[in-house]
């Protein structure tokens, strides 16, 4: 059944309103206050707000409830009154409306903390974060509900599902993207949007993230990317202090101007965000008023995405190859060491494989007599924070997949489901719950079939069943399944028919094993690519194969060029560079980080700890540490040439986008196992904190995830960090900085309501000479506002504000 929302936006503009915050501190809210305690406190101010918006053309007003989750209101000691809260926060918006197409969207804001394995939240903890809100803003009232600013696709994941399970009402995805069009831990829009599409979101975009013109080009992103109606609400362009206040420098007509782009570019709703007024939102509305949506109609294939990378697998793209090598199957080492719970050797294979060129890995946990869930949990969390490649869920066991499911911060690919019913009955829901792709075995509970009328009968089923789910078919790929020509030679031919035509009848993509043709003859290596190649030509779409193997990526680069696949031979040509033929023998050239895949091998006890921090090998640092020490290195030595270089790397490729939050991490984790190991020995060396710096949140504000990184990194390159936390006053920060003789002090905020602090402590530090230095960083702070309020440093993120302290601390010692 369609619901209003839909119906809405076929013919309409939707208009959302502006800012909370800054109506609020407009209003006398005491910075520090919980802007959420105003909907019981004084409800009349908030209807007003309200009603200042709908006067001025939104069709929708968000409820102050940005903060409204236990996590955040637990910060206030107002955790009991969540649900009085939430519903309050609705009846005061409800109260505002004054005609027909008036609605009232239930604002659901970030909690502040990390999904494992970024940080120690899981999935169903968040999950259940969510539905307690979400099902207080339905029983409130609310007509649909806004997941809004936020950064992190792991925490998106958790509450758009609480909130499309538990309530009845439409649900839209609003996340916040940086300059580079990536969320705070990496994700870009295209990522963002096939990873929460068929999760059942009504709408998906961004919201903060900048002024109107980044917004612009993340919508341009988003409208190439999904077919779901488009939200984009921009900041009323960047803060500036204005006689002691924080305002934001866009003109009314300059928001409009552009809210009139962002609808060309695809946006279905519009609305504004940090610094913007009623007066915005009439501009808005009044330049978009004669706009009518602008129709999309895409065709994907079936697309799959990590948290930063997406693969796409058509027909009219080169075909892919899936990595099978994490899997135990057959290889008693890996069995040995999942079953010890050990990963080296899955980290292993996926560097490995990701290197070779695959596009997808198959992780696969099934060793008899372990803890399978708890596998597949670790193994999805160690891959993940490696490599950016999308995973395939490999499990006979809905409660594996469901783990993994859960563990996986991105859309898998789930492998697999078959014609049974126990197997239909169990793996579809889980397809559908998840947003998951599936490969669909041509099996039933007749066996495997011999003919290709009844595999394609078998495919046919599974996808009308899908259906019924609601699972498309671009998001099902046909495994048509290969016998062993030493056994069944005849059936070769039919596994190839059945390629062709299950694609030409289901308009769906096909993935095969390749290498069980082989099984049982000699030179299987030589049978395996050349059935590979007949597979292709048939029109695999994707191959499970050994991609190590460089005569089977080699023969995956030559077919899809054969196949009018690779246009203009771009991919083959870009690819043909890392083989050498070698006496007729195709094998891998040296890449450039290959010699990083087995870290073991790395005989150079520097090298080898520089790569173990790359790579976050944090189980293993302590070991090589220990091998370090019983060479006769110092632990000076093995931190100053090891470590420290390893963890600059990783801030290195962070800035330049090669790596994200969860590498940056993973590698912090490592260096924090490091020092735990030879802080006693560096002791007695005598070694020096570089300088001692002072980090809080300013007053007012519970915001912390991104001091907290600092904190980790700044102790990780031989600062002596003093984290004062969250919500501290100020007179206790520079207390603090005067009591420990410190040289730095950082300041974090997030709320424009907050980033007054910031001056106010810089001139009282003016004022009383104190001989310290002061940076300020956070997601409304910018360069040039800190400028303006006198900082001696602005940090965008937590690599760039490493390397602020130590230049201000060279100077320092310069001067």
């Amino acid at each position: 059944m369609e619901h209003w929302l839909t119906s809405f936006l076929k013919t309409n503009i939707l208009i959302f309103d502006g800012a909370m915050g800054t109506q609020l501190q407009s209003r006398g809210f005491p910075v520090g206050g919980c802007p959420e305690s105003w909907n019981l406190e004084n409800p009349d101010v908030i209807t007003e707000i309200h009603r200042k918006y709908f006067e001025a053309g939104s069709n929708v007003v968000t409820t102050n409830t940005f903060g409204g989750n236990r996590i955040k209101l637990e910060e206030y000691g107002l955790e009991d009154q969540l649900e009085e809260i939430n519903m309050k926060a609705v009846q005061c918006a409800k109260n505002a409306t004054f005609q027909e197409n008036q609605w009232v969207a239930g604002s659901m804001g970030p909690t502040g903390k990390f999904v494992d394995p970024l940080g120690e939240t899981t999935f169903d903890e968040m999950y259940e974060i969510f539905k307690e809100q979400a099902i207080a803003l339905e029983k409130g009232g609310a007509d649909l509900l806004i997941i809004e600013t936020s950064g992190d696709i792991g925490e998106m994941r958790a509450a758009a599902l609480a909130a499309i399970e538990n309530t009845k009402i439409p649900v839209i995805s609003s996340l916040t993207f940086n300059e580079d069009q990536r969320t705070f831990t990496g994700t870009d829009p295209r990522s963002a949007a096939i990873i929460l599409e068929r999760m059942g979101i009504a709408a998906i975009g961004a919201n903060c993230s900048g002024g109107p013109k980044e917004l612009l080009e993340t919508c341009k992103i988003f409208a190439a990317n999904t077919n779901l109606p488009i939200i984009i609400q921009p900041n009323a362009g960047l803060p500036k202090l204005v006689n002691g206040q924080t305002v934001f420098d866009a003109t009314p007509q300059e928001m409009a101007d552009y809210a009139v782009q962002i609808v060309a570019a695809g946006a279905n709703i519009v609305g504004a965000c940090c610094g913007s007024s009623p007066e915005h939102i009439a501009a808005i509305a009044k330049a978009v008023e004669s706009a009518v949506p602008q129709a999309r109609n895409h065709s994907f294939g079936l697309r799959i995405a990590s948290r930063t990378k997406s693969t796409e697998i058509a027909a009219k793209l080169a075909p892919v190859a899936v990595g099978e090598r994490i899997n135990p199957t057959g290889r008693k080492p890996l069995s040995e060491e999942i079953r010890a719970g050990k990963m080296d050797l899955v980290r292993k294979e996926a560097m490995e494989q990701t290197e070779a060129g695959a596009s997808v890995l198959d992780v696969n946990m099934g060793v008899p007599k372990i803890d399978q869930v708890e596998a597949m949990k670790i193994a999805v969390n160690r891959i993940q924070t490696l490599v950016d490649t999308p995973l395939m869920l490999d499990s006979t066991d809905p409660a594996v997949l469901e783990a993994g499911l859960k563990q996986y911060h991105g859309k898998a690919l789930i492998n697999s489901v078959n014609g049974e019913e126990k197997s239909l009955e169990e793996v579809l829901p889980l397809v559908k719950r998840f947003g998951a792709s599936v490969v669909a075995l041509a099996l039933d509970d007749d066996g495997l079939p011999e003919s290709k009328e009844k595999r394609i009968e078998i495919a046919t089923k599974i996808v009308e069943r899908a259906k019924g789910f609601g699972i498309p078919a671009k998001d099902i790929i046909v495994d048509c399944l290969v016998l062993t020509a030493s056994a069944q030679p005849e059936a070769i031919g039919q596994t190839l028919q059945a390629i062709t035509e299950v694609k030409a009848k289901l308009s769906v993509t096909t993935i095969l094993g390749v290498s069980n043709v082989s099984f049982g003859l000699p030179k299987r290596p030589l049978i395996n690519r050349t059935f590979f190649a007949m597979a292709l030509g048939a029109g695999l779409d994707a191959g499970i194969i050994n991609p190590l193997d460089a005569n089977m990526m080699m023969t995956l680069k030559t077919s899809a060029v054969l196949a009018n696949r690779d246009p203009h031979a771009a991919n083959y040509i870009e690819w043909s560079q890392y083989f050498e033929d070698q006496t007729g023998e195709v094998k891998f050239a040296q890449r450039d980080n290959k010699k990083n895949a087995d870290i073991e091998q790395i005989e150079d006890i520097f090298e080898q700890l520089k790569q173990t921090v790359i790579t976050g090998d944090k189980e293993n640092v302590v070991a090589r540490l220990e091998k370090g020490i019983n060479q006769g290195k110092t632990a000076m030595e093995l931190l100053n040439q090891g470590l420290i270089p390893g963890i600059e790397e990783v801030g290195d490729k962070f800035g330049k986008g090669i790596f994200f939050l969860p590498q940056l991490m993973l590698a912090g984790e490592t260096m924090t196992a490091s020092f735990g190991f030879l802080e006693p020995e560096l002791k007695k060396s005598g070694s020096k904190k570089i300088a001692k710096i002072i980090l809080a949140t300013v007053k007012g504000d519970i915001h912390d995830i991104g001091k907290n990184i600092l904190s980790v990194l700044l102790a990780n390159h031989g600062f002596d960090v003093i984290d004062l936390g969250k919500n501290i006053d100020t007179e206790d920060i520079i207390q603090r900085a005067i009591d420990e003789n410190a040289e730095i002090i950082g300041l974090s905020a997030l709320m424009t309501t907050t980033m007054t602090r910031m001056p106010e402590l810089i001139e009282k530090v003016k004022e009383r000479n104190i001989p310290v230095k002061v940076i300020v960083g956070g997601a409304v702070v910018t360069r040039s506002y800190a400028n303006e309020i006198g900082a001696d440093g602005y940090a965008k993120d937590a690599v760039e504000a490493v390397q602020l302290c130590k230049n201000l601390i060279s100077n320092l010692q310069v001067n």
